[in-house]
């Protein structure tokens, strides 16, 4: 049994925007094209601008056919200078488990980060090889 995801021919990934782009600049773009569902403006988390990339969703029985003729419409088409890149959209890959934690600071331990290097800090007694001074253990002091 294939557990991949599929993908989704109504899905649209849009790259090289520029950074000014709005959604509301996608949707009047992408919308002559078809009934949208979705548009999805990919933005940096910190200062609120645009990345450059965004996700259109087509809706309705003829979303499909509505994704292809914008994707073959508006694939290189010059906006603001800049040459957007039009395709249909990849499944996410399912992210794998990369650990977590950290190092931890004056007597607070630390995060579990796999192996067996235990946290750290001021006075701690959990092993390992991390921490900072008077860890605990045989101390001649």
């Amino acid at each position: 049994m294939n557990d991949a995801p599929q993908q989704d021919p109504t899905k649209l990934f849009v790259g090289n925007l520029p950074w000014s782009i709005s959604e509301e600049d996608l949707t009047n773009l992408f919308s002559p094209y078809g009934e949208l569902e979705d548009v999805h403006l990919v933005t940096d988390r910190y200062s609120g601008r645009s990345r450059g990339i965004a996700f259109v969703k087509f809706a309705g029985d003829d979303g499909e056919a509505n994704a292809k003729a914008a994707m073959e419409a508006l694939n290189g088409q010059e906006n603001d200078g800049r040459e957007l890149r039009v395709n249909i959209a990849e499944p996410r890959k399912p992210r794998e488990d990369r650990g977590g934690g950290g190092g931890g600071s004056y007597n607070r331990g630390g995060g579990d980060r796999g192996g067996s290097r235990g946290g750290g800090g001021y006075n701690s007694r959990s092993g390992g090889d991390r921490g900072g001074y008077n860890r605990g253990g045989n101390s001649r002091y």
